[in-house]
C-alpha cells in the first residue's frame, strides 16, 4: 500500500516526529538544567549587588574582564543575539564558546550594576548548546537550525517560565512574516521540558498580578489604541538610542577595552544623576513598582538611556526584561494620567514595547497570557496589534529581516533599521526575492 511505502509522507512524518521528539527532549533537559543554574546564579548576583552597592564602582574593571574573557575564548567578533538570528536563516551554527562567554559576562554585568537583562543571554546560550548537539549528532544544515531553535526555546523557558512564548519566539524572530513551522513540535517539547526542569529545581517563573480589569468598552478601546500608538513611539526611541549609542562608541573608542571602560563611567555617572540604583540591573523591581503605580514619571527614559549605554559599551546580558520594564513604567505613567488601573496599563505597556522592538506579535500575545493570565485578553490583542503596526521596521536586532511588509500584502525583504529597497527586485545583495526563488 502507498501509505506504508518507506518514502510515503506518513512514514516520513512519523520518522521526523520520533527523531525530533528524542532530540528536542534531550535539548530541553540540557538547556533546562543550564537555564536553571544560570537563573539561580543571576538571582544571587543581583542580590549581591543590592546589598553591596559599592560594587558599582568596580563596573569598569568588570567591563575590562568581560572583554578579556571573550578574547581568550575566541569570541571577539561575537555579535550576540544578532549572530544567533543570522544562524537561523543561514548556516545554523553558533560557537560552543558563546555559552560560557555570555554566562560569565552577564553575571559580571549584573553583579556590578549594569543595566541589562538575562533572556537575550539565555537565547545565546541555548543556541550554542543546540548548535553543538546538532553538530555532535551530525545533523545536516537544515536540521541544525531546528536544534538551534530548540536550544533557544528551552533556555528561554527555563529562565523566564513562559514556555508557550519561548517555543514560538525562536521560530518567529528571525524573519518577520515567515515562521519556521518545521521546528514547531521540537521547540514546544524543548520549551516545556526546559520550564519543567527549572520549576523542579525551584526557579520561580515570572508572573504578575495586574489587579482590576474594567469592562472592555468603546472608551477603553480608544484609550488602549492611544497607548499602543504612544508605545510604538517609545519602542522606536529605544531602538534608536540603542543603535545610536553603538555608533557613538565605535566612532570615538576603537579599542573594545576603552569602549567598555567609557561605558562603565557613563553608567556610574547616570546612576548618580538618577538618584539611586532603581534603573540598574534587569528591571524586574521596576516592573513591580510600576504595577503598584510607584514608579517615577521619568522612569522609562532613565531605563532606556542606562540600558543603551550599558549594552552597547560591551557589557553582556539581554534587552528583553529592560524592554518590559520600560513598557511597564510608561504604561503606569499613562494609567496615572488617564485615571486607569496602573496594573492593567503597565501590563499593556510591557506587551506593546515588547512587540514594538521584537516585531513578534504571536510570541508577545502568548507572553501576555503566561505573565498576566487571560482576563485582559481584549486589551492585549488591541495594544499588541497597534504597536506592531506603527512601530515601523525598527528592531532591537539589526539582523532581523522583514520578509513581508507590515502595512501591505507584499514581499519586501527588508533588514531591520535600514531603508527599504526602492523596488521588490532590488533586494540586498545575496538575498533572494520572492520572484527569484
Amino acid at each position: 500500500m502507498e501509505m506504508f511505502n518507506k518514502d510515503a509522507p506518513l512514514i516520513e512524518n512519523v520518522r521526523y516526529f520520533v527523531k525530533w521528539s528524542l532530540i528536542s527532549c534531550c535539548i530541553g533537559l540540557i538547556t533546562g538544567a543550564l537555564g536553571t543554574v544560570f537563573g539561580h546564579s543571576l538571582l544571587r548576583a543581583g542580590a549581591f549587588f543590592k546589598s553591596h552597592l559599592w560594587m558599582l564602582w568596580l563596573l569598569p574593571l568588570a567591563g575590562v574582564l568581560i572583554v578579556w574573557i571573550y578574547h581568550i575564548l575566541g569570541e571577539d567578533k561575537n555579535r550576540g543575539t544578532n549572530m544567533v538570528i543570522e544562524s537561523i536563516r543561514m548556516n545554523g551554527q553558533v560557537s560552543f564558546m558563546t555559552a560560557p562567554a555570555i554566562f560569565c559576562g552577564t553575571l559580571l554585568t549584573q553583579m556590578t550594576g549594569g543595566s541589562a537583562g538575562r533572556e537575550g543571554a539565555a537565547l545565546q546560550m541555548g543556541a550554542s548548546i543546540g548548535s553543538r548537539l546538532g553538530a555532535a549528532l551530525r545533523l545536516d544544515e537544515k536540521d541544525q537550525k531546528i536544534a538551534l531553535m530548540c536550544g533557544m526555546s528551552g533556555t528561554f523557558a527555563a529562565l523566564f517560565g513562559t514556555p508557550m512564548a519561548a517555543a514560538v519566539f525562536s521560530m518567529e524572530v528571525a524573519s518577520i512574516g515567515v515562521m519556521y513551522y518545521a521546528a514547531l513540535a521540537p521547540c514546544i517539547f524543548a520549551s516545556f521540558i526546559g520550564a519543567a526542569v527549572s520549576k523542579y529545581f525551584h526557579l520561580k517563573p515570572e508572573a504578575f498580578a495586574i489587579g482590576a480589569v474594567p469592562d472592555f468598552d468603546l472608551k477603553m478601546a480608544a484609550l488602549i489604541v492611544l497607548l499602543g500608538i504612544l508605545c510604538a513611539l517609545v519602542a522606536e526611541l529605544f531602538c534608536i538610542c540603542l543603535h545610536g549609542a553603538g555608533h557613538f562608541y565605535k566612532k570615538w573608542f576603537a579599542s573594545p577595552y576603552l569602549r567598555v571602560s567609557a561605558g562603565a563611567l557613563l553608567v556610574i555617572a547616570l546612576t548618580v544623576l538618577s538618584g539611586g540604583t532603581e534603573y540598574n540591573g534587569s528591571g524586574i523591581s521596576l516592573i513591580e513598582k510600576s504595577m503598584e503605580g510607584e514608579a517615577s514619571h521619568t522612569a522609562f527614559l532613565w531605563k532606556i538611556v542606562l540600558t543603551a549605554v550599558t549594552l552597547e559599551a560591551g557589557f553582556k546580558g539581554g534587552e528583553i526584561v529592560p524592554t518590559l520594564s520600560i513598557g511597564a513604567s510608561f504604561g503606569a505613567l499613562f494609567g496615572g494620567l488617564t485615571g486607569q488601573p496602573h496594573g492593567l496599563m503597565a501590563a499593556c505597556g510591557m506587551l506593546a514595547l515588547f512587540v514594538g522592538v521584537t516585531n513578534c506579535p504571536i510570541s508577545t500575545l502568548l507572553l501576555g497570557f503566561e505573565l498576566f493570565g487571560y482576563t485582559a485578553m481584549p486589551y492585549f490583542v488591541f495594544v499588541i496589534g497597534v504597536s506592531f503596526t506603527l512601530s515601523g521596521y525598527y528592531s532591537l536586532y539589526s539582523s532581523q529581516k522583514f520578509a513581508y511588509s507590515k502595512i501591505r500584502n507584499e514581499y519586501i525583504n527588508r533588514m531591520a533599521n535600514e531603508a527599504a529597497p526602492t523596488a521588490p527586485w532590488q533586494a540586498p545583495k545575496g538575498e533572494e526575492t520572492e520572484e527569484t526563488k
